[in-house]
């Protein structure tokens, strides 16, 4: 059990997420809302916490989790996590990003329906033996206006349920394309036409600097006094105290709020109007989006403390990663180690060009993928790729990423150049090839080869001449270490040669020196690939 990685859960997960983690970890469990309960048991070893929104994984709790590689939030918000902490100390953090986002619309959705017929005050009447009919005349939606503000996943996921209602969507976010809104049949318009033009206002933005308070007293000023306002997002993106004033003045209609600016929030003047309903942030709150997001970030866990690169996490450099980029990161991380070797001393420089179908897209993490494997070959421990960009800028060492969508050879090609600063240099290429995606290095400097990048690797560069095969033979043959796959490549009969081959098991740095010395070569080189 000590040499399992430990996993702290802080907080209340489903079994899903114990069973989705598996038996290859050390479970222990704290409350994380109690701070003296969560700092002792982050400082008694800790690879790996799971938290969902009570846990504050601020700079003091991260610097009492000595070796903390991973702080995976069971959600989308990371309003409790200090991420540039976080980054600064190596720790990757994941979250959530897609498990809530049909509850959260359905929510929403669910806030503009109470809205619009007064469902909660209606409730609680008739709870209080009040059959206050006449007083609680709704509005339809049918033929109304709905303004989106942020159309992201959840957005959209609103607008297709309400069309079905029969409303009108307009939707308000500047990073979306015109073509994406026009899609799904939503007209994409700025904030001041969104607010004039809606009958229902429904938030989807997280809060930033740019968003807090971005619907204040200025943006309620321009609405129509029959608008009804929902916030299922996050608090603080709508200016509480500006919406009572504009409520109270009869200048909004009516409003739905799920989330506020502090939380938990149990006093707000805005729960004595009957036109207000409101929920406990309960966006997430169904069983199905609480399974979903525990078993998605179980799932990030294992991959982090496996050195994996974890697609949701947001603090590793590269941000979403495209399906069809994926394979290659494990890829360019074992061309980077061979290509370091080969060099034959740290790198100044590790390079990545880019050519085929993928290079439409975006590529950059590519870089990152590259600067871990030189580093891994250069001796360093657990390099991950949230501090690999600081341990590779202490040593000077920088990367880059170009594209070229022409690939003669291959449907894609990844080129890894490793220079060094004694002008040394090393060019690996590699590719994927079949539906099964095999990797396959494919040339090294001008030399075409065909070899899998398995754990041990072994290069010699040479002038072309006979004998030279039988004498690594024999070197390996002595020591029963069993050769794979060799090939040979020339640039003519009897010009500079290089030797590839793969063996079962590791070569002893002594052996490399006997082939060296008696093949004569320019370059003797073993690689023992780390590979994950």
């Amino acid at each position: 059990m000590a040499n399992k990685p430990v996993v702290l859960i802080a907080e209340e997960l489903s079994p899903a997420t114990v069973s989705a983690l598996g038996p290859d970890f050390e479970i222990r469990n704290c409350d994380g809302a109690n701070r003296i309960e969560l700092l002792k048991a982050l400082a008694n070893g800790v690879d790996a916490v799971l938290i969902r929104s009570a846990t504050k994984m601020d700079s003091e709790a991260i610097a009492a989790a000595k070796g903390l590689k991973v702080i995976a939030r069971a959600g989308v918000g990371l309003d409790n996590v200090d991420i540039p902490a976080a980054t600064a100390a190596g720790v990757m953090v994941v979250n959530a990003p897609t498990s809530n986002i049909v509850s959260a619309a359905e929510l929403a959705i669910g806030l503009i329906l109470a809205s619009a017929r007064f469902i909660s005050p209606a409730h609680a009447a008739l709870r209080g033996g009040k059959w206050a009919r006449s007083k609680y005349t709704g509005a339809e939606l049918f033929e109304k206006t709905l303004g989106i503000v942020g159309f992201g996943r959840i957005g959209q996921l609103v607008a297709s349920r309400m069309q079905s209602f029969g409303m009108q969507v307009v939707a308000y976010d500047p990073y979306l394309q015109p073509a994406r809104a026009a899609q799904l049949n939503v007209r994409l318009v700025d904030l001041d036409e969104l607010l004039k033009v809606s009958d229902f206002i429904t938030i989807h933005l997280p809060k930033t600097k740019e968003t807090a308070n971005l619907i204040g007293e200025a943006a309620l000023a321009k609405v129509k006094p029959t608008v009804r306002i929902i916030n299922a997002a996050r608090g603080g993106v709508l200016d509480e105290a500006a919406l009572y004033k504009a409520l109270k003045d009869g200048r909004v209609a009516g409003a739905g709020l799920d989330v506020f600016a502090t939380e938990p929030c149990t006093d707000s003047p805005l729960f004595e109007l009957d036109n207000v309903v409101a929920t406990p942030h309960l966006g997430a709150s169904t069983d199905e989006a609480q399974e979903r997001a525990g078993i998605a970030v179980a799932q990030s866990v294992r991959k982090a403390l496996s050195g994996e690169l974890v697609p949701d996490a947001v603090n590793v450099k590269g941000g979403a990663i495209a399906e069809v980029i994926r394979p290659a990161l494990p890829l360019v991380e074992k061309l980077a180690q061979v290509a370091t070797a080969l060099a034959g001393e740290i790198p100044v420089s590790i390079d990545v060009e880019v050519r085929g179908e993928i290079a439409a897209e975006d590529v950059s993490v590519l870089a990152t993928s590259a600067i871990k494997g030189a580093l891994i070959a250069t001796g360093a421990e657990d390099v991950t790729y949230v501090n690999a960009p600081s341990l590779a800028a202490e040593k000077n060492l920088t990367s880059k990423v170009s594209t070229d969508a022409d690939s003669p050879d291959h449907r894609n090609l990844v080129s890894v150049r490793a220079a060094c600063q004694n002008g040394a240099t090393a060019l690996v290429s590699g590719t994927l090839m079949g539906i099964k995606q095999i990797e396959k290095i494919v040339a090294i400097d001008e030399h075409d080869l065909d070899l899998k990048p398995t754990e041990n690797l072994l290069f010699l560069s040479y002038s072309d001449r006979p004998g030279v095969v039988g004498v690594v033979g024999n070197a390996l043959g002595k020591l029963k270490i069993n050769i794979a796959d060799m090939q040979v490549a020339r640039d003519r009969a009897g010009g500079q040669a290089l030797m590839a081959l793969t063996v079962d098991s590791q070569i002893p740095a002594e052996t490399v020196q006997i082939i060296e010395k008696e093949t004569g070569a320019q370059m003797v080189r073993y690689v023992n690939l780390v590979v994950d």
